[in-house]
């Protein structure tokens, strides 16, 4: 009797302490798995990414958005969307409205390399007083409605870009069709600085998207294929933005129209001084 309960108390025994190795094993496994699961990344959004750039480009009034706060890897706060969109949609109406008035008055010979009070069939205007509602209509859409438009716009795509991040830094690389829509992502974002006036924001925003790829770094945690898409058309856009500007640096009349600190010409501004008076 002895012998047997000295058996039954053996190591590897069902039900006694010999069964924790394989149970240890076991959890272990399974702790493995779901780590595997946590560090599996999202595949390169081809579909997001190209009918995000494909309705930039036409729909300049309404930025897709909302797919990209679908497909964010990481949970944006429900109230942080609703007032996102709220301003976003406020921002985007003003600048509609703006820029309707804007192309019939380029149409009627509004040069728009010149400020408002200078341009040619705005200052003759009577009363004086519609000089004042022209250019508060310009305040609106330049200033009011662009930041309302693209502060929530900007916002999105960092809270978006914060959680494209994988500890495998195999997987950390583009796809060819990543790589194809590339430069017409960036080429937009340069028309969005530099005819939304924006550098300052854009500028900010990639020095925050910089520090953080530094800090996940000491992590050992690199950009996935969707983060480093953002982070690349990023970067071609500040390339071309600094080409544009380099360019246009010694243009007489537009350093008269932007004489601040940052020189950034708008490309309509540039369009109306040197191709439409030519023709």
């Amino acid at each position: 009797m002895e012998a047997a309960a000295r058996r039954r108390q053996q190591p590897g025994a069902a039900g006694g302490p010999g069964a924790q190795p394989g149970a240890s094993f076991l959890q272990a496994r399974h702790s493995s798995v779901k780590a595997d699961e946590a560090a599996s990344t999202a595949p390169f959004h081809l579909d997001l990414w190209f009918y995000f750039t494909l309705q930039n480009w036409i729909l300049d009034f309404g930025r897709p958005i909302a797919m990209l706060i679908e497909r964010s890897p990481r949970t944006l706060p429900r109230s942080m969307i609703y007032v996102s969109i709220i301003t976003f949609i406020m921002g985007a109406s003003i600048h509609l409205v703006g820029d309707s008035v804007n192309h019939r008055l380029i149409f009627s010979g509004y040069q728009n390399h010149l400020s408002v009070r200078e341009n040619p069939i705005i200052k003759n205007l009577k009363p004086e007083t519609l000089i004042d509602s022209f250019e508060l209509l310009y305040y609106y859409d330049e200033y009011l409605g662009h930041s309302l438009w693209y502060i929530p716009f900007f916002l999105i795509l960092f809270m978006y870009f914060s959680g494209c991040f994988t500890p495998t830094k195999t997987e950390s690389v583009m796809p060819g069709a990543a790589l194809l829509l590339v430069v017409p992502s960036g080429l937009y974002y340069w028309y969005l600085v530099t005819e939304g006036q924006i550098f300052i924001l854009f500028i900010f925003t990639f020095f925050a998207m910089l520090a953080l790829v530094l800090h996940q770094k000491r992590k050992r945690l690199f950009l996935d294929s969707n983060g480093l898409f953002l982070f690349y058309s990023f970067a071609i856009t500040l390339l071309l933005v600094a080409l544009w500007v380099a360019w246009l640096w010694n243009d007489p009349v537009l350093r008269k129209k932007y004489p601040g600190v940052i020189y950034v010409p708008e490309p309509w501004a540039f369009y109306t001084l040197h191709v439409s008076s030519r023709h």
